[in-house]
């Protein structure tokens, strides 16, 4: 998994925003909330962030969808570097 680009980021978004990120994995133990942690610690929120689960129909893997509020493209590129560390991440977007 790569890092987006910090001019990619920059030139495609007006900071602060929300920003979307996707994490997709096994759907066993605490993933969403490992994954929905990792994005309030890496924010420093005391609060969970917007976000959506679904998983797939063999109820193997969950896609977690969460929308936080991010300031600068520092976070967003912070938000990924923690998630790409929750156990049993399959896919990042």
């Amino acid at each position: 998994m790569t890092l987006p680009a910090r001019e990619l980021l920059e030139s495609t978004h007006q900071f602060p925003c929300q920003f979307v990120f996707k994490a997709v994995g096994r759907a066993e133990g605490d993933f969403t909330a490992v994954v929905v942690a990792s994005v309030r610690e890496a924010l420093g929120q005391e609060f969970d962030p917007p976000y959506e689960t679904r998983e797939t129909p063999a109820g193997r893997h969950i896609a977690v969808t969460i929308t936080p509020w991010v300031e600068t493209c520092d976070e967003v590129l912070l938000v990924y570097t923690r998630i790409r560390e929750v156990p049993g991440l399959v896919m990042l977007l």
